[in-house]
């Protein structure tokens, strides 16, 4: 089969840590061919929605991983499959790339994650579908509402809703001298959207990273351990990372999660547990496949090649 990666510029991928790598060593493995492309070299015109593609050899080497192809000219419908793995910002250049994928799937592409899926789960918003699994949240940008929501709670992180990797993210308590400024300048005056949750202390064991490939949970998440004097868990912060398995309640999230958000062309999701609260659902470039697979042996890529297979 072929296979078309979108992905950020293959240069600046980390291989020896980064999922969308291990994704095709795992198809190129099994005999598959492999392509690549940025969302820039995408386009539709009277042929349909094309793109100028990159054929990829990827070698085991986490230095030189990869020997380039000649570029070529290809409709998307003629790949077995286009995997969507830029990662985020999720800007409106991200959401025209998923417009573009639509087309291509009119056409007749496969494309995973599907681009509307994509779009209708805000990786942050996303947890207000499964209430049951969450701690208490508040999505507003209306400062005194925010205020009221510290008083009662007393202990709040805050965050804005296109963050990634633990950016521009706040403790606030109830008394915190610079909790106005704080709440001001990430809602831009009342401009932005934030959430605000009630603190997880549990975020000093881990914030879980439980994968769902194909629906179903990967027996270990990977637990991002924050660093000394830190509330955030992400590796982008300086966390730790150290893979465990499941526990009851996290395979509890998984397997309800699972299959609601593989009905909707959500083939990979990473989703943030702390403390047995679901955090966010990743559903852009989720990763942890090197790490889970390097400290229990789980080939987590393997799986997922399994998996994109089955869909295709």
């Amino acid at each position: 089969m072929d296979f078309a990666f979108i992905l950020d510029p293959l240069p600046t991928l980390k291989a020896y840590k980064d999922s969308s790598v291990a994704m095709m060593r795992a198809l190129a493995a099994r005999g598959h061919r492999l392509c690549a492309c940025e969302p820039a070299d995408m386009f539709w015109d009277a042929r349909g929605t094309r793109a100028r593609v990159v054929p990829l050899t990827v070698l085991p080497d986490d230095v030189d991983w990869y020997r380039p192809g000649d570029p070529e000219e290809r409709a998307l419908a003629d790949f077995s499959a286009v995997l969507m793995r830029k990662d985020p910002p999720f800007d409106m250049e991200y959401v025209y790339a998923t417009y573009l994928l639509e087309a291509a799937e009119r056409e007749g592409a496969r494309v995973f994650n599907r681009p509307r899926a994509i779009r209708d789960h805000n990786e942050k918003l996303a947890i207000t579908r499964f209430a049951e699994f969450i701690a208490p949240t508040l999505v507003s940008r209306d400062a005194e509402r925010i205020g009221d929501f510290i008083d009662v709670h007393a202990d709040v992180i805050l965050k804005p809703l296109d963050g990634m990797g633990g950016t521009s993210i706040f403790r606030i308590r109830g008394d915190d001298p610079n909790r106005n400024v704080i709440i001001e300048t990430l809602t831009h005056h009342g401009e932005r959207t934030v959430m605000a949750q009630r603190y997880i202390p549990e975020i000093v064991d881990g914030d879980k990273r439980v994968l769902l490939i194909g629906g179903e949970p990967v027996p270990y998440a990977l637990a991002r351990i924050p660093k000394p004097g830190e509330t955030r868990g992400n590796l982008a912060a300086g966390g730790r990372g150290e893979a465990r398995p499941l526990t009851a309640r996290e395979r509890e999230i998984a397997t309800a999660l699972g299959p609601v958000l593989r009905a909707e062309g959500l083939l990979v999701v990473g989703l943030d547990v702390i403390g047995g609260r679901l955090t966010e659902v990743n559903v852009t470039s989720p990763t942890c496949f090197v790490e889970i697979t390097q400290q229990t042996g789980f080939d987590v890529a393997a799986m997922f090649a399994d998996a994109l297979l089955r869909a295709c």
